[in-house]
C-alpha cells in the first residue's frame, strides 16, 4: 500500500490521478524534521472535478439505491481490511502526526469500531409507519441518502475523524469528497486505497488534499453539494456556515472546545490526578476535547496542583516510534510557535507558571517540534489563556469554593464540547453534570467515547452530531410517503 512517491494521490471518479498543475507538498515528520512523503497538492479545478464526480455518481448511478445489506457488507469488509492493515496504518499515522505508536494503534481500533457500528446500525434500520386513523392509507416515513457530501477533517486525528464522516455517509448511500488536512493526509490516502480494495464503487468516495484556502470555495460554495461536514477551528467553521446558509446547504460543524475538568475535594485522589494529567497532555494536548481547564476546589488546590506539577515534569516525550515515549511532538514547528505565544501571553497576563513553559533542553529532541507539559496556576476568566483554545500541552488552574461557583466557571466559556466532573458524592455529581452546558460530560472519568453515542458540542463548539444514530441521520433525508390504497374523489369542489 503506497501513500506517496510516484503514484498519484488524488482519487476522483474511481481513478487515481496527479494534481492537474503538478503541485506537490512535502510532509514533515514533526519528531525529527525529516521528509516523510511527497504527495499531490490538489487545485481548485481538481476539487471541482471531485465534486462533479460525486454529483454524477449520485444522480446517475445505482449506489443510492443499493440495498442496505450490501452497504452493510461493504462497511464490514472495510473494517476487516483495517484490522489486516492496522500496524501499517498506525505507523503512517505516527510518522505523519508525531503521536505515539500506542495512540495510533488505539485510533485504528476506534476506526474499526466506527465502521462495524454503522454496518450493524444500517442493517437494522427500517421505515417508520404512521397511524393516520384510516385503514385505507399506508403512511410511511422513509430515510434516503442526503446526496453529495463534502467531508473535511482536522490534522490531529486524521483517520479517526474522517472515519466518523465516511462510515455513516457510506451507510446512508451518499457519495462524497473527502478532504483531509493538508498537514496530515497520509492515513486518509492509505484508507481510500483500502476502501477501493474493499469494493467502494467508482465515484462514491473521492479524495483531494490541499490547502483549505485553495480548495474551500470549490468544495463548499456550490449547489452541487448537499451536506458539508467539517471538524476544525471556529473561524473556518463560521465561514463554512455562512456559505452553507447562503446556499441553503446542510452543514454539520464541530469547532473545538475549552473544556473544564472540575475536581471536588471529596474526589478519589489517585484517579483524579492521573486523569487530569491524561485528559490534558495526551497527544501533547492536541485534542478538541482536551481538559485544558482544571477547576479545583480551593481546600485541595495547592496539594493537587503540586502533585500534578511533579508528575507532569516526569512525562516522557519523544519520537512516537520510541516505546519509551509517553507523548510525542506538536504537529509542526508553526504550531509550536503558536503554543509558545500562548505561554508568553499567560505569563504576561499574570498566571503563575508552575512547570514547563520552555523548549526541552535535551539535544536529542532539538530537530523535532517538542514542547513540554505546562501548567499555569492562579488563573481567572479575564485571561485569554483561559478563554481561548490553545490546542497544546497547557493546563490552566482555576479555583472554587462552592458547587454553584464550580458550575458557573464550567459554563463560563463560549464553547461547549466536553467537560469532566470528579466527586464521590453521587447526588452532587448528577446535579453538576446535568447543569453543565457541554455535549459530552464525564463523571469520574475523562476522554472516553463510544461509536454508539452521539458526539458534538453546545454553543460555539458547533452544531450537528457525529456518531450514534444521530450521526447517521445527518446523512439522511426523511421522506413521508402517503399511500391511499383505495383512491376516491375528494369531493371538495362540487362542480355545480
Amino acid at each position: 500500500m503506497s501513500v506517496s512517491g510516484d503514484l498519484p494521490d488524488l482519487y476522483i471518479g474511481g481513478a487515481w490521478v496527479h494534481s492537474s498543475d503538478g503541485g506537490k507538498r512535502e510532509l514533515i515528520n514533526p519528531a525529527d524534521g525529516s521528509v516523510v512523503a511527497v504527495v499531490d497538492e490538489a487545485t481548485s479545478d481538481d476539487a471541482a472535478r471531485a465534486v462533479a464526480a460525486a454529483r454524477a455518481t449520485f444522480d446517475e448511478g445505482s449506489w443510492p439505491a443499493t440495498p442496505v445489506s450490501e452497504r452493510a457488507a461493504l462497511l464490514t469488509r472495510i473494517a476487516d481490511l483495517l484490522v489486516r492493515d492496522k500496524e501499517l496504518l498506525a505507523r503512517i499515522e505516527t510518522d505523519d502526526t508525531g503521536k505515539t505508536l500506542v495512540e495510533s494503534r488505539v485510533d485504528i481500533d476506534d476506526v474499526v469500531s466506527v465502521f462495524r457500528y454503522y454496518a450493524e446500525l444500517i442493517a437494522v434500520s427500517s421505515d417508520r409507519l404512521v397511524d393516520v386513523g384510516d385503514p385505507t392509507v399506508i403512511s410511511r416515513v422513509v430515510r434516503e441518502p442526503i446526496g453529495v457530501c463534502v467531508l473535511i477533517a482536522p490534522w490531529n486525528y486524521p483517520l479517526l475523524q474522517i472515519s466518523w464522516k465516511i462510515a455513516p455517509a457510506l451507510a446512508a448511500g451518499c457519495t462524497m469528497v473527502a478532504k483531509p488536512s493538508e498537514v496530515t493526509p497520509l492515513s486518509t490516502i492509505a484508507f481510500v486505497r483500502l476502501a477501493e480494495e474493499a469494493g467502494v464503487p467508482p465515484g462514491v468516495l473521492n479524495l483531494v488534499q490541499g490547502s483549505g484556502a485553495v480548495l474551500g470555495a470549490a468544495l463548499t460554495d456550490t449547489d452541487d453539494v448537499d451536506l458539508i461536514s467539517f471538524t476544525g477551528g471556529l473561524a473556518t467553521g463560521r465561514r463554512i456556515a455562512e456559505i452553507a446558509a447562503r446556499r441553503v446547504t446542510k452543514a454539520a460543524v464541530e469547532l473545538g472546545g475549552k473544556n473544564p475538568h472540575i475536581v471536588f475535594a471529596d474526589a478519589e485522589w489517585e484517579s483524579s490526578v492521573d486523569q487530569v494529567l491524561t485528559g490534558v497532555f495526551l497527544h501533547s494536548g492536541q485534542v478538541c476535547s482536551s481538559g485544558t481547564r482544571l477547576i479545583v476546589e480551593e481546600s485541595i488546590a495547592d496539594d493537587f496542583v503540586a502533585e500534578l506539577a511533579k508528575r507532569a515534569a516526569k512525562i516522557k516525550f519523544g519520537n512516537g516510534l520510541d516505546p519509551a515515549s509517553e507523548t510525542g511532538p506538536l504537529v509542526s514547528e508553526q504550531h509550536r510557535e503558536k503554543v509558545e505565544a500562548y505561554v508568553a501571553l499567560g505569563i504576561s497576563e499574570g498566571a503563575k507558571l508552575v512547570v514547563g513553559g520552555e523548549r526541552p533542553a535535551d539535544p536529542t529532541l532539538a530537530t523535532g517540534s517538542f514542547y513540554p507539559p505546562t501548567i499555569f496556576d492562579r488563573c481567572d476568566r479575564t485571561m485569554r489563556i483561559v478563554t481561548e483554545e490553545t490546542f497544546g500541552p497547557i493546563l490552566t488552574v482555576e479555583r472554587f469554593t462552592t458547587e454553584d461557583e464550580a458550575i458557573m466557571l464550567g459554563n463560563d466559556t463560549e464553547y461547549g464540547l466536553a467537560a469532566g466532573v470528579r466527586t464521590s458524592d453521587a447526588a452532587r455529581g448528577e446535579r453538576v453534570v446535568r447543569a453543565l452546558r457541554h455535549g459530552t460530560v464525564w463523571l469520574n472519568d475523562f476522554g472516553y467515547y463510544t461509536a454508539a453515542a452521539e458526539w458534538g458540542g453546545f454553543k460555539k463548539s458547533g452544531n450537528g452530531r457525529e456518531l450514534g444514530p444521530a450521526g447517521l441521520a445527518e446523512y439522511q433525508e426523511m421522506k413521508h410517503i402517503w399511500h391511499n390504497t383505495t383512491p376516491k374523489p375528494a369531493g371538495w369542489f362540487k362542480g355545480d
